[in-house]
């Protein structure tokens, strides 16, 4: 079973599902198409979370690949690790796919992601030459000169980046009163706790030094004493 969070940046709030079976389809995945176990790949977390746009563009992929496309990882939480300190797998919204299809296939999917113009990001198939990865990445990140960090946090947001910074601060030591992708007092409270540990300006503001520092140190880190899945 799983607590998945669906953001909907339409409306700037959150859809809560706190009871999904493995084999339920995901929320606005049409055609169950992609199920709550294919989405959670190799996460043993109790807690998921994505957007609406990130299945928007799933189902524009599916729709115009026209077949079954099977996902290799897609959702981690930063503690889990297994992927870069500004993955897009940790905000729910970046998928490795075709892993178990041939390179044709793998030809034709990378194709329709490409097509559907949906995604933020469809890595070229020179670096990913055994699987597709393409991600629904959103907000200009904190840090200059790239495109594929987090943007910079800050008391009033609202998205699965603040969930990224929550469950980071958790795993750390720091809770932030839960998970709830909402950036309130608690959550600066934690974040100034750990901005002075790492010995940066305590602001409570999630900028470019903050999140790489906070990654650095909480991905991979494994299941603390502190992690929280609620």
């Amino acid at each position: 079973m799983a607590k998945l969070f669906v953001y909907d940046g339409y409306t700037d709030r959150f859809l809560v599902y706190p009871s999904l079976k493995e084999s339920d389809p995901m929320p606005y995945a049409t055609g169950g198409t992609l199920t709550v176990r294919e989405f959670r790949g190799a996460s043993a977390a109790n807690v998921l979370w994505t957007t609406t746009a990130a299945m928007e563009a799933w189902n524009l992929t599916r729709r115009r690949y026209g077949a079954g496309i099977p996902v290799g990882y897609a959702f981690k939480r930063i503690w889990e690790g297994g992927h870069g300190t500004t993955s897009q797998h940790y905000a729910g919204v970046a998928f490795d796919v075709g892993q178990r299809s041939s390179a044709a296939n793998r030809r034709k999917i990378h194709a329709a992601a490409t097509a559907t113009g949906a995604w933020g990001y469809v890595e070229p198939l020179s670096m990913t030459p055994t699987w597709v990865h393409f991600d629904r990445r959103y907000g200009k990140p904190a840090c200059p000169n790239t495109t594929a960090g987090y943007p910079t946090c800050r008391r009033g947001d609202r998205n699965t980046y603040v969930l990224i910074l929550q469950d980071a601060l958790g795993a750390l030591g720091y809770p932030a009163g839960g998970l709830d992708g909402i950036f309130g007092s608690r959550t600066e409270t934690a974040l100034k706790g750990a901005q002075r540990s790492l010995g940066l300006t305590a602001d409570g503001v999630c900028g470019c030094a903050s999140w790489r520092q906070i990654a650095a140190a909480s991905v991979g880190i494994g299941r603390t004493k502190t992690v929280v899945d609620s």
